[in-house]
């Protein structure tokens, strides 16, 4: 533990990405989906859009202090957030200032620019807020407590929501409760500290196809079941984090601290587009605490839900397959 000869902020900073674009050549930019980026993971992969030529990517972040940082009795002045991207295998480090949303607010927001030429593999972004404290400037009052990963050639964020996969029989599971669903294949349970997909073995092959590793048809149906238990997750713990939020004392909702929060962070611009996410928040409380409107949100965080479990990737490579199997079939 570090110990400062001033007073600072106890709490980190919060660091998020929001987009994510490449610049081609052609001087072209090509906006990535938000699938290549994981919350969860704390990971960007810039190799998603499979661009080998891609001559630098620029990538969205927003930032949030820590309660009392903007305060009017906060004990600094000249109050700056800059984000480092890093990068120990080429020793290149980046460092950018971030803007501040509106007077007053916590929220801090702008990009980095990552050139291509100058990364072999991950580099690191991290965040930091410097002040004015007791004369001295450049001090730091707070910084985030993890850092996000760059990858400049995966394909993938590491998976996107990791699935706390457990399988177990549900009719005769000493979880009593389980016995209500005995012919449901899977369930979410977001009720615990990670959220879970509990799979019914009861169902005769169906945990052998989600352990299906054979390639070939067989294969894309398993990765149609596991976009679908995706779906099914990022719905459920989308509404696990919503039904449960704490309030300040004029009613505005609160971000909660744990995975509920990064969970809403990132679906809520596609649930409620157009907007800051804390204003998506108040909206989005209203609607379900409100006598209208929530019922017709249901499908802005269905359609949230698929796009972060990667469902249409997994159905355009299904009928692919499915397209050359009926070819091959018929030749």
């Amino acid at each position: 533990m570090k110990f400062y000869p001033y007073k600072r902020l106890n709490r980190p900073i919060a660091l998020r990405v929001t987009s994510a674009s490449l610049k081609l050549p052609d001087n072209t930019r090509d906006l990535l989906d938000t699938s290549a980026w994981s919350v969860p993971q704390r990971t960007v992969a810039l190799g998603v859009a499979q661009h080998d030529d891609w001559t630098s990517a620029r990538i969205g972040l927003s930032a949030t202090l820590p309660p009392g940082a903007v305060a009017d009795d906060a004990p600094w002045t000249g109050l700056k957030v800059l984000v480092t991207l890093a990068d120990g295998e080429t020793n290149v480090r980046t460092s950018v200032e971030l803007r501040q949303d509106a007077p007053g607010s916590k929220e801090w927001s702008g990009f980095v620019e990552v050139n291509r030429d100058d990364h072999v593999g991950r580099a690191f972004l991290s965040a930091q807020a410097v002040a004015t404290v007791d004369d001295v400037a450049g001090r730091s009052v707070a910084e985030t407590d993890e850092d996000w990963t760059v990858d400049v050639t995966a394909d993938e964020p590491l998976g996107g929501l990791r699935l706390d996969v457990k399988q177990v029989g549900f009719a005769k599971s000493s979880r009593e409760w389980l016995h209500a669903y005995a012919d449901a294949p899977w369930i979410v349970d977001a009720s615990g500290r990670v959220p879970a997909v509990l799979v019914n073995t009861d169902v005769e092959g169906f945990a052998d196809l989600l352990d299906a590793e054979s390639g070939g048809m067989e294969n894309k149906v398993h990765e149609l079941l596991v976009t679908q238990m995706s779906t099914d997750v990022w719905t459920a713990v989308f509404h696990s984090a919503v039904g449960d939020l704490e309030t300040e004392s004029d009613g505005t909702p609160v971000f909660p601290t744990d995975w509920r929060g990064e969970v809403l962070r990132e679906m809520l611009p596609d649930v409620a587009p157009g907007v800051h996410v804390e204003e998506a928040l108040r909206r989005v409380h209203r609607r379900r605490t409100g006598d209208a409107g929530w019922v017709e949100l249901q499908t802005r965080i269905h359609y949230a839900a698929v796009r972060r479990a990667g469902v249409s990737r997994a159905l355009s490579q299904a009928l692919r397959a499915l397209q050359q199997s009926n070819r091959g079939d018929h030749a």
